[in-house]
């Protein structure tokens, strides 16, 4: 008998020592939700220092009256810039963004090239789009070859060469099935005679190229030999699609 009873006991502690007390219980979820909890606003806390961050950067910015970039493109930008450099893909002391903002009116200044280190912008410029991407106003956008329109997303800036429209500089797509053919359709940075206030005054718009980002004659070489040499390139343009897909937009 005394050996049943002490099977019994066993039996008991055994099956006794997987059971918690509803206080105990309810301390360990209480735990668990506080660590829960801390790791989300650690989260939430350096989201909201990395917003921050980018807000004090761009208003620290020195734009020229009237042409100053959007604040919105420009956190786009310096999100995919970071990204890009955390990547290895962009020159390890970059510290240039050139963006155009293809949202607005081919007769406005929608190029800048930012020193984000010196804060301050080194040129804003006129720059045209795609002759099949619209008139004075961009609205189509492919990656195809041959379709003469502007494709969107960041680019990285390669080495220059002259061809047949001069001075110019390649670039190197990084957004896939968005921009990533634009070495093959020679999507490249150059100067046009058709990238002028004087053309647009004519024509009610400034011309349009075959899909580069073509800049004025007397900009080309400062311009060019600036951004050169691995830099960040953001062509943007409010595409839910683009935007919701690209890789380099993820914070």
């Amino acid at each position: 008998m005394k050996g049943f009873f002490s099977l019994l006991g066993i039996v008991y502690m055994v099956t006794t020592s997987f059971y918690l007390s509803p206080r105990k219980a309810i301390v360990k979820n209480e735990i668990g939700t506080k660590k829960i909890e801390r790791v989300a606003t650690k989260s939430e806390k350096t989201t909201e220092n990395a917003v921050s961050s980018s807000e004090a950067l761009y208003k620290s910015i020195t734009f020229e009256q009237g042409h100053e970039l959007n604040e919105e493109v420009f956190f786009k930008a310096l999100t995919g810039f970071e990204n890009l450099k955390k990547a290895g893909l962009l020159n390890s002391e970059s510290h240039l963004l050139t963006v155009c903002d293809f949202s607005m009116s081919s007769n406005t200044k929608r190029l800048w090239v930012i020193d984000i280190n010196e804060k301050k912008v080194l040129f804003n410029s006129l720059v045209a789009h795609g002759k099949n991407t619209g008139e004075e106003f961009a609205t189509n956008f492919s990656n195809t070859e041959s379709s003469l329109q502007s494709s969107l997303g960041f680019y990285i800036t390669d080495a220059t060469y002259n061809g047949d429209n001069g001075f110019s500089l390649r670039l190197l797509g990084m957004d896939k099935g968005f921009n990533d053919a634009a070495y093959r359709r020679a999507i490249v940075m150059h100067g046009a005679d058709y990238v002028s206030d004087d053309f647009a005054a004519m024509h009610k718009r400034i011309g349009r190229s075959w899909g580069c980002p073509a800049v004025p004659r007397d900009l080309t070489q400062p311009i060019i030999n600036t951004i050169k040499g691995r830099n960040l390139l953001f062509i943007y343009y409010p595409d839910q699609n683009y935007l919701s897909k690209s890789e380099w937009l993820k914070a």
